[in-house]
């Protein structure tokens, strides 16, 4: 997997680091969310943090409520109302 960063830097992890994504089609994959701090597939409940992958952690997702935040932010960019 291939991560642009909005430095130029661009990070190439394996994709076997994240087995939900692994296993997931490409058209699931496809359905990312970006943030400034991570990534997230609803349909997938997977999420993971541009710092993890920094880190070279695979299969540690943010935390409980850094995803929480993440989707709020995302959810109203989107004009969606969420609760949490």
């Amino acid at each position: 997997m291939w991560v642009e960063l909005s430095d130029g830097r661009t990070l190439g992890v394996p994709l076997a680091w994240f087995p939900r994504l692994l296993r997931a089609t490409p058209a699931e994959r496809a359905q990312v969310e970006l943030s400034r701090v991570g990534l997230h597939w609803e349909a997938l409940d997977e999420d993971i943090s541009i710092a993890g992958m920094l880190a070279g952690r695979g299969d540690i997702h943010m935390s409980r409520l850094d995803a929480l935040a993440e989707k709020a932010i995302v959810a109203h960019r989107a004009g969606r109302s969420r609760e949490l």
